[in-house]
């Protein structure tokens, strides 16, 4: 998956597979290609039930989806890595230091992008920019990196994604519903950016 978004939650069967199939239906329209992985996650198990509710929401037929482990080289590929904690945002940077600018918790990055869409000159700046021809993606993730540093700090619980794992069918459609929130503006920084 060259140039597309990743997503790791822990366990790979509830926060990102629902977050992977919510966003393919957000991004259907752009080139963007989506995954998945956990970073504990056992090799082709399959997603949650509430979960698989909530993917099959989505117009999609999530029966054949496996979890996968999160290895080094998801994360050298993805253009985008968004994690559902902070914890697995550090997970995902040991394992790959290089994919540090472009790793964020999913949170973190709807706010940057939020930022960076309502910035006059998004793809104008005089600050490192996205090379000249990159894809809408890449745009995007330069433009988030050019505001990061202009945010105030928000607070811990602002960037975790509350795993809904042991909760009811509401928990996981409340998880969703946050998860696409979060989305939303990474979809419209990509159509600016780009």
């Amino acid at each position: 998956m060259v140039d597309g978004v990743l997503f790791v939650c822990h366990a790979n069967m509830c926060r990102s597979p629902m977050a992977e199939f919510i966003a393919r239906r957000l991004l259907r329209d752009l080139p963007v290609a989506v995954a998945s992985a956990g970073t504990d996650a056992p090799d082709g198990a399959a997603m949650h039930p509430y979960a698989v509710e909530v993917a099959a929401g989505t117009g999609a037929d999530p029966a054949a989806f496996r979890t996968r482990r999160l290895r080094p080289e998801h994360l050298t590929r993805a253009g985008l890595v968004l994690t559902a904690t902070r914890r697995q945002r550090s997970i995902c940077t040991a394992l790959a230091p290089a994919a540090l600018p472009r790793t964020f918790t999913l949170r973190q990055f709807a706010r940057l992008a939020a930022a960076a869409a309502e910035e006059p000159g998004t793809t104008e700046a005089t600050e490192p920019a996205a090379p000249r021809g990159s894809s809408p993606l890449r745009a995007a993730v330069a433009a988030a990196a050019r505001v990061r540093g202009r945010l105030q700090p928000a607070t811990p619980d602002a960037d975790d994604l509350r795993d809904p794992i042991g909760g009811s069918p509401a928990d996981f459609r409340r998880c969703a519903e946050e998860i696409e929130r979060s989305i939303r503006p990474v979809l419209v920084l990509i159509g600016t950016a780009g």
